[in-house]
């Protein structure tokens, strides 16, 4: 894991256009897809039912969701970014997302992360990160999006 941590706002203006973070891997099994599944109510037979993905899938078995990946995002930012003199960091949204490529059950993920923009707010300031979910040994990333945070002083 690359932890960055910033002493404040004008540390990480410093900091535009660079990586500052790499989380730890982590594995997506069946039973975290399931669920997911129950949570959301997305129970498409190509993440839940092992034997027919199998069989039928066009990617040789069950695959994660698009929408679980993006979300270990807030998971993965917490691994590798922390900022000093902050009250509160929320997640404000995200501008463009892409699942580039699928994450199989059993793969496992983690995220790249590069500010990109620092724009000041009423009490804060708005970050915006490019976030790269890489599957391990994968070729493609499983998903890319620009994540936006508001940090609050």
């Amino acid at each position: 894991m690359n932890m960055t941590r910033f002493a404040g706002i004008e540390d990480a203006r410093s900091r535009l256009g660079q990586e500052i973070g790499v989380s730890e891997w982590m594995l997506i099994d069946q039973e975290r897809v399931n669920a997911f599944a129950e949570v959301t109510g997305d129970r498409q037979w190509i993440h839940v039912d092992v034997e027919r993905a199998n069989r039928e899938s066009p990617f040789g078995g069950p695959i994660a969701h698009g929408y679980l990946t993006v979300s270990l995002l807030a998971k993965f930012a917490q691994e590798c970014i922390a900022v000093g003199g902050i009250k509160l960091a929320v997640n404000y949204g995200l501008n463009r997302v892409r699942f580039a490529a699928p994450v199989k059950v059993g793969s496992r993920v983690r995220a790249h992360f590069v500010l990109v923009g620092v724009d000041d707010i009423p009490g804060g300031a708005q970050m915006l990160w490019q976030a790269t979910v890489e599957i391990e040994g994968g070729a493609k990333p499983a998903c890319v999006a620009e994540m936006v945070t508001r940090w609050y002083f």
